[in-house]
C-alpha cells in the first residue's frame, strides 16, 4: 500500500512539484529569517562572549545593555578587590570614539581599554602581530573586519601582501599606531573594534571625570559565582553579573525595546502561512482528484485508518524532500553571504534547523489532515458511478 501511495503522489508531476516547492519555499523563508534573527541577537552581546578571562562583570547599577555604560570612579576597582571570594579584578573601558584617518575622513569605532598589566579581555586569536605589542607607545589593534573597513583600498592586496602594520591615524587628536590585526566577533553596529591599554585610553577618549566602565573579576576556585556577585552588589552598591547574565540582559533589552523581533516575526509567520496555504490547497486538490482511487481501495476492504496512513506517508515524503531542499538553499545562502564582511558570522544553528523541521512537519501534517476528511466520509460506491 505504501508503494501505491507514493505512485499516487508522483503520478501528477505538476501537483507533486507544486507541493515540494511550497514546502521548500516555506522552509527557506523560515530558516533564513530565523537564522538571521538569532545571529543579530547574538551580535548584540558578542563582545561579552569574547571576554573569556573573567566570569563577573561589575558596572553601574542602571546599565541596561552592553553599549550603554556610564563611567565609574577608579576607586570601585579596589572595593571589588576587597570583596571575599574575588580572586582578582581589573578595570576595562568600552565605548565608541571617532578615529581620524590620514586622508582626513572620520570613522566611528568601538574602543576597548584593557588592563595594562594583564590585558584581560584581549582578543583570543591574532592574525598579524602579537598581543604583547599593545604595551608599546600609542599601540592599538583592530579586528579583521575593521581593518578592511578602515582601509578598503587594501582589501584586494591582503591575500598576496598580508596586513600592513605600522599605519598611523588619530583618536581625540592623539597618535595611534596599528600593531596588530585580530579576530573578534562582529558587534551589533558592525563598527571596527579596536583594542589598546587602559592607560592609552585616557588619551583617546574625550575627557570625562570617570573613564572606567567595567570591572572584570574572577571568583576564587570553589566559590559560587552568583554568591560572589551578590556580595559585590551588597558591598559596593554596583551591579555584578555573570557573563551569561549580562549577555541575556543585553538580548532582553533589544527584544523589548526595538522593532527587530516584530519585523522578523512577521516574515517568519508569513513563511509559515505561505507553506500552510500552498501545501494545504495543493494537498486538498490532490486528494479530491484521487477520490475514485481511494474509493477503489475502500471497496477492496482497506480501512479508513490504513488510508489515513497512506495520506500521512505522502505528506511525510513531501515534507522531508521540501525541508531538505529548503535547508540546503539556506545553507548555500549563508555560505555565499559569509564571504562579505558585513554579513560574516550569520550562520544556521542546529536549534534553528530543529525548530524549522518541526514547523515543516506541522505544516504538512496539517495540510494532509485538511484533505483527510474527504476520504473518511467517502462511500466506496463512488467508484461505480459514471
Amino acid at each position: 500500500m505504501n508503494w501505491i501511495a507514493l505512485k499516487m503522489l508522483t503520478g501528477d508531476r505538476a501537483k507533486y512539484l507544486g507541493l515540494v516547492f511550497g514546502v521548500t519555499f516555506a522552509t527557506l523563508l523560515m530558516a533564513q529569517q530565523l537564522s538571521i534573527f538569532v545571529g543579530i541577537m547574538k551580535r548584540t552581546g558578542s563582545q561579552i562572549l569574547d571576554v573569556r578571562d573573567a566570569d563577573i562583570w561589575v558596572m553601574d547599577n542602571k546599565v541596561r545593555f552592553v553599549d550603554e555604560v556610564p563611567g565609574m570612579p577608579d576607586s570601585e576597582l579596589h572595593r571589588v578587590r576587597g570583596v571575599p571570594g574575588v580572586k582578582w579584578a581589573v578595570k576595562m573601558y568600552k565605548g565608541q570614539v571617532r578615529a581620524r584617518m590620514p586622508d582626513g575622513n572620520f570613522r566611528t569605532v568601538v574602543l576597548f581599554g584593557l588592563d595594562d598589566a594583564t590585558l584581560v579581555g584581549a582578543p583570543q586569536e591574532m592574525i598579524a602581530g602579537n598581543i604583547g605589542d599593545l604595551r608599546r607607545p600609542d599601540a592599538v589593534m583592530v579586528d579583521k573586519a575593521g581593518y578592511e573597513y578602515l582601509w578598503p583600498e587594501e582589501v584586494d592586496s591582503i591575500k598576496t601582501e598580508g596586513y600592513k602594520l605600522g599605519k598611523v591615524f588619530e583618536m581625540n587628536d592623539h597618535r595611534c599606531v596599528l600593531v596588530g590585526v585580530c579576530k573578534a566577533s562582529p558587534p551589533f553596529t558592525t563598527l571596527p573594534v579596536l583594542y589598546t591599554t587602559y592607560s592609552q585610553t585616557t588619551w583617546y577618549v574625550p575627557r570625562e571625570r570617570d573613564t572606567m566602565t567595567f570591572v572584570l573579576a574572577k571568583a576564587d576556585d570553589g566559590q559560587d559565582i552568583h554568591e560572589v556577585c551578590q556580595r559585590i552588589e551588597e558591598q559596593t552598591g554596583r551591579m555584578a553579573l555573570t557573563s551569561d547574565e549580562f549577555f541575556w540582559k543585553t538580548i532582553r533589552y533589544f527584544l523589548s525595546s526595538t522593532g527587530i523581533p516584530v519585523n522578523f516575526g512577521i516574515t517568519i509567520f508569513l513563511g509559515f502561512f505561505v507553506g500552510v496555504a500552498i501545501a494545504g490547497q495543493t494537498f486538498y486538490l490532490f486528494t479530491v482528484e484521487n477520490l475514485r482511487q481511494f474509493g477503489s481501495l475502500k471497496a477492496m476492504g482497506l480501512s479508513n485508518l490504513r488510508i489515513v496512513g497512506m495520506i500521512l506517508l505522502q505528506a511525510l515524503v513531501v515534507g522531508v524532500i521540501g525541508y531538505a531542499l529548503g535547508v540546503g538553499l539556506t545553507a548555500i545562502y549563508f555560505m555565499l553571504t559569509n564571504q562579505r564582511t558585513q554579513l560574516a558570522g550569520l550562520n544556521m544553528m542546529w536549534q534553528v534547523m530543529a525548530g524549522t523541521g518541526a514547523a515543516v512537519m506541522f505544516i504538512v501534517v496539517l495540510a494532509s489532515l485538511v484533505s483527510i476528511r474527504k476520504v473518511l466520509v467517502l462511500e466506496p460506491a463512488v467508484v461505480f458511478r459514471g
